[in-house]
């Protein structure tokens, strides 16, 4: 589960959302959570005089900036998530990438929208070459559940910034997960006339970014979505996390309350 958004700043949501996933822990299921921290991250920026600037839907990181995303992610956010989860009656337990070495990095360069050719420097923002699960199946086989910053670290041990919804994606996939769920402030995907489309093929997502449907901070989702929906996750789910047990009302009624990719 990716977890970002107003779930995270609401204080009502963050217990829903608490709640759902020590009920799915207690149904049987192993949930790991990756969070995101962008507002968090933006408000600590400004206290110290710096302004966010996005690419794609990536977070441009120099040295400066990694040091306040390590912080906020690996430190307080972290924090934050697990100790919600363990108020809610759950055992969980915060990493980043570097604990372990599990999620391993190099540098992330973005080809140039425009020409096609040109690559674009984002700074210390990663591009993950490998994750190792054996970390999460160890939490997982003890009854915790796993909160994951989406921090990398490269050959050197240098941190890497990456962009949450591709961790969850990339973990999900390693992990052979049977469903990734993404919350958002959206109801899901939306065709443009502003419907909720509930139902997608990863065809039917292809098309949509080509004709320019799809843009900004859906990017990075769609395409996480989109390649864990081709390497073996059975269904992805992009959520409204702004509805409280988001989370459940998705897993466990027949409804559901966003916008669903079937792997085939």
């Amino acid at each position: 589960v990716k977890y970002g958004g107003n779930a995270m700043i609401d204080e009502n949501l963050k217990q829903c959302f608490a709640r759902d996933v020590v009920l799915l822990k207690l149904v049987g299921m192993n949930v790991v959570v990756v969070h995101g921290g962008g507002p968090q991250i933006e408000s600590l920026l400004s206290r110290v005089g710096k302004k966010g600037e996005f690419v794609q839907g990536m977070r441009v990181t120099d040295a400066e900036t990694m040091e306040i995303v390590e912080m906020v992610l690996g430190g307080q956010v972290n924090k934050d998530v697990v100790n919600l989860i363990n108020q809610a009656g759950g055992k969980a337990v915060g990493l980043t990438g570097k604990d372990g070495s599990f999620i391993r990095a190099k540098k992330l360069l973005l080809a140039d929208r425009d020409t096609g050719e040109d690559l674009i420097d984002v700074g210390l923002v990663g591009d993950i070459t490998q994750i190792d699960p054996s970390l999460i199946g160890h939490l997982e086989s003890g009854g915790f559940i796993p909160v994951v910053a989406p921090i990398g670290v490269g050959k050197g041990g240098e941190t890497y910034n990456i962009n949450a919804d591709v961790v969850a994606g990339k973990i999900a996939e390693i992990l052979k997960a049977e469903k990734l769920v993404l919350l958002t402030n959206t109801p899901g995907v939306l065709d443009q006339t502003g419907r909720l489309i509930t139902g997608m093929t990863p065809k039917q997502i292809v098309d949509m970014v080509a004709d320019g449907s799809l843009s900004g901070g859906m990017l990075p989702k769609i395409a996480s979505a989109l390649e864990a929906a081709r390497n073996g996750v059975r269904s992805v789910h992009i959520i409204d996390g702004r509805v409280e047990h988001a989370l459940l009302l998705e897993i466990l009624t027949d409804h559901g309350v966003g916008t669903m990719i079937k792997s085939h």
